[in-house]
Formats: structure tokens, sequence, C-alpha cells
């Protein structure tokens, strides 16, 4: 029997949720906020009522180029989520389905190389990517954003998969459905909530990634990363133009979580509840 929750209770609880949720969205709100200062304002100290100038987000635009730097965050983040999900479908399918005694070993080396740091492979990377011809390249960027995150998307997928009856795909084969049949007409449109959340966080993660997009582009394949820190100069930082900077890359990805984020719910505890 369910245990029942009091007023009070609920309302503790929603005072401390919210709490929380302004604490982790300060910074951001921050950024915002000093977006709107002039430079002066800025370095003068912490302050909530901006003056309300645009003047840096005009002196961004106008150094940058922000819209190309943003054109090349869409491509990396979408086109790498969509290899991954070419790759993972079909890993996490035999997982789930057709298991053998070192599947969960495998699952379990794929996860501990999002332990390693990054920097202990960058060497070798960078002289891959530089021999390959793949620097500064949206082709080479794309891979190695799928590559980073392939571990996520095939846990994730395998956990979705893991909830899917096997007797309904033993059916679809009774019925002669082939191995591509199966899993492009059969299990993926069963899978849609949590492959569309996997999708949706992987192109959060792959917008994020700053670590490898700074070092392994310079100018042609550069996302809104690399945008960022082109206001961080030996001359000092500029804050202000540092802020609407970061303001104009998260702005996208914020708008789009705000709008999915009851199918990143619902996928993500697809399969929670019994």
């Amino acid at each position: 029997m369910a245990r029942a929750v009091t007023t009070q209770h609920k309302t503790i609880a929603t005072a401390a949720a919210w709490i929380v949720a302004l604490l982790i969205f300060f910074p951001i709100l921050y950024t915002i906020i000093t977006s709107f200062k002039s430079e002066q304002e800025a370095i003068q100290g912490f302050a909530l009522i901006p003056s309300g100038t645009i003047e840096s987000y005009s002196e961004v635009q106008a150094q940058s180029g922000y819209f190309k730097f943003f054109l090349n965050s869409v491509l990396l983040s979408v086109g790498s989520t969509i290899l991954a999900l070419l790759v993972a479908i079909p890993a996490a399918w035999s997982m789930a389905f057709s298991p053998t005694k070192r599947t969960k070993d495998i699952l379990m080396w794929m996860l501990s190389t999002k332990m390693m740091p990054a920097v202990a492979v960058l060497f070798p990377i960078y002289l891959i990517f530089r021999d390959s011809g793949l620097l500064d390249s949206r082709a080479g960027l794309m891979v190695m954003l799928m590559l980073i995150n392939l571990p996520i998307v095939v846990w994730m997928l395998y956990t979705y998969f893991r909830e899917i009856p096997g007797e309904i795909l033993e059916a679809a084969r009774m019925d002669g459905a082939s191995l591509w049949n199966e899993i492009v007409y059969v299990l993926t449109p069963m899978a849609v909530p949590g492959i569309a959340s996997t999708m949706l966080l992987n192109i959060i993660l792959a917008w994020n990634e700053a670590f490898w997009t700074i070092r392994l582009t310079t100018t042609e394949a550069a996302p809104l990363t690399a945008f960022i820190s082109s206001f961080s100069s030996p001359q000092g930082l500029f804050w202000a133009k540092l802020s609407a900077a970061s303001t104009l890359a998260i702005a996208p990805i914020l708008i789009m979580g705000w709008f999915s984020q009851k199918q990143l719910v619902r996928g993500l505890t697809f399969g929670a509840v019994k």
C-alpha cells in the first residue's frame, strides 16, 4: 500500500526542488545578464541589473560571424548523432536479444572508456587526424564525436531494447521477417521514445563538447565551442563579450531542451516503472 504524502511534505519537497533548480540555473542566468552589460560594468563586480546594452552582441557578430559556427555545430551534432545511431542500434540489438557470456564484459569495457581522461589520447588522435588529412574537417570531427559518445548511446539503447518482449521479435521471424526488417520495422518503432531521448541527449553532448572540437579544428569546421574560446585572449578576458558569445552558443540547445523535455523524460524513464 502506498504511503500517504502530506501537503506539508509536498510543499517542502517542491520548495527544495525549486532551490536546487535555481542554484543550478543561476550561472546560466548570470551569464545572460552579464551579456547585456558593457565591459566596464562587467568587471566592476556582482550586479543583477544590467544596463541593457547590446553592444557586446553587435561586436561579437561583427568580429567572429556567429552563423558560420552555429551551422558547424548543427552539422556536427546532428551528423555525429546519426552515425552513432547507425552503429548503436544494431549493436544494442545484438547485445539485448542475442547475448553471449562476454556481453556484460563488453558493455563494461565500453563504459570504462568514458572514465579515461581525454588528454591521455590527445597526442595519438591528433597524429592520426593530421596524417589522414582530417584536421579541421567536419567529417573527421563527426567521427570523433560519434566515437566519444558511442558507449553512452549503446548503453541507453541496450537498456530500452531489454524492455521489449523477445516474443514479439520471434513472432516477426515466424512471419518471415528478415533481420533487417526485424530491426527496422518491428524493433525500432517500439523503441521510438528511447531512441528519441538517446538522440536528443547525444545532440546535447556533441553540442557541448569542447575538448576535441577546439583541438582538432581551427577555422573551417570550428563549432560554437571554438567561437566562445576565441574571446579568451592574451590581452585578457572580455567578460561582456564572452558572456554574449556564451549566450549565443547555449541559446539553441536551451530552446531545444525546453521544447523536448517531455520526450526526454519519457525516454529516460522508459521501462523504469513496471
